[in-house]
């Protein structure tokens, strides 16, 4: 089979959800609590419907069912960073960062303001890893594709801690505009090139499985991987280069005012709803 669709369809689709969810975020942030709590629940059918498809696709080896564990994976984390982007799902701190405080405190301050978020997170990969486990699952593909997501937006995160060269506010929401204060602005961290390291290594091993595939569901799901892979790397690399990748969603986003946290002088990060910004 050809490995353009299945890489074009992961790019298609990272493009599109990410969009949709900021669409509904921003949306949502206009109209209070209230709204952003609607958002959230009317969310549930995809979440569901995620579910249903993981459960669907363990032990389908076809090219459709990677397709259906890839997508499926795609619409539960969706429905998680929906939750947290419209604050519904985020953590005990809804503060900004005083001045002048230890490193230590910082970064505990800094977790508080996605603790839930991030325990929701693990739970729903610990979760979806033992379903595999005492089902003997032929078809892994929905628990990696959500492992990848985990585990390149911790990376996201910390480096935002630590502190990049380019972040921005253009797609923030104001239920989280205290998020701002806990980035750090700089020219680089120790921790960078280790994040990049590891995703290399995670598509170049995706790359090499996809080499020896012998099925066209092995060889649809190694691409999606190699995909989604590839996509969180370059998500990485534009935290330092000079690449406007905002303006990828800005032409879907609805018309609004300059609030207060886009007039701010401080540079503060992008939040991309299907992959790494926070």
């Amino acid at each position: 089979m050809s490995l353009w669709t299945p890489a074009l369809f992961a790019l298609f689709l990272w493009w599109f959800s990410t969009g949709a969810i900021l669409w509904v975020v921003k949306s949502a942030d206009r109209n209070g609590f209230a709204a952003r709590k609607r958002a959230v629940l009317l969310g549930l059918p995809f979440l569901g419907l995620g579910c249903l498809g993981f459960w669907a696709s363990l032990q389908d080896t076809s090219a459709f069912g990677a397709y259906m564990g890839f997508v499926a994976a795609l619409a539960i984390w969706g429905w998680i960073e929906l939750a947290f982007l419209t604050g519904i799902i985020t953590g005990p701190n809804d503060h900004k960062l005083p001045e002048n405080v230890p490193e230590w405190e910082r970064f505990i301050r800094a977790w508080g303001t996605l603790a839930y978020h991030e325990m929701l997170l693990v739970a729903t990969l610990i979760a979806m890893v033992l379903i595999d486990w005492n089902l003997g699952a032929e078809n892994k593909f929905a628990t990696w594709t959500f492992a990848v997501l985990f585990f390149a937006r911790l990376s996201a995160k910390l480096n935002l801690f630590f502190g990049v060269p380019k972040i921005n506010i253009d797609f923030l929401p104001g239920a989280l505009a205290h998020l701002p204060s806990h980035f750090r602005h700089r020219a680089m961290n120790w921790f960078f090139p280790i994040s990049i390291t590891a995703l290399t290594f995670a598509a170049a091993c995706w790359l090499e499985r996809l080499y020896a595939a012998e099925t066209a569901g092995a060889t649809a799901g190694f691409t999606l991987l190699t995909a989604i892979t590839a996509l969180a790397l370059f998500e990485h690399w534009m935290m330092v280069l000079p690449i406007p990748d905002e303006k990828l969603w800005r032409w879907m986003m609805p018309t609004d005012a300059p609030t207060k946290n886009q007039n701010q002088p401080i540079p503060t990060a992008k939040i991309k709803g299907g992959h790494h910004g926070l």
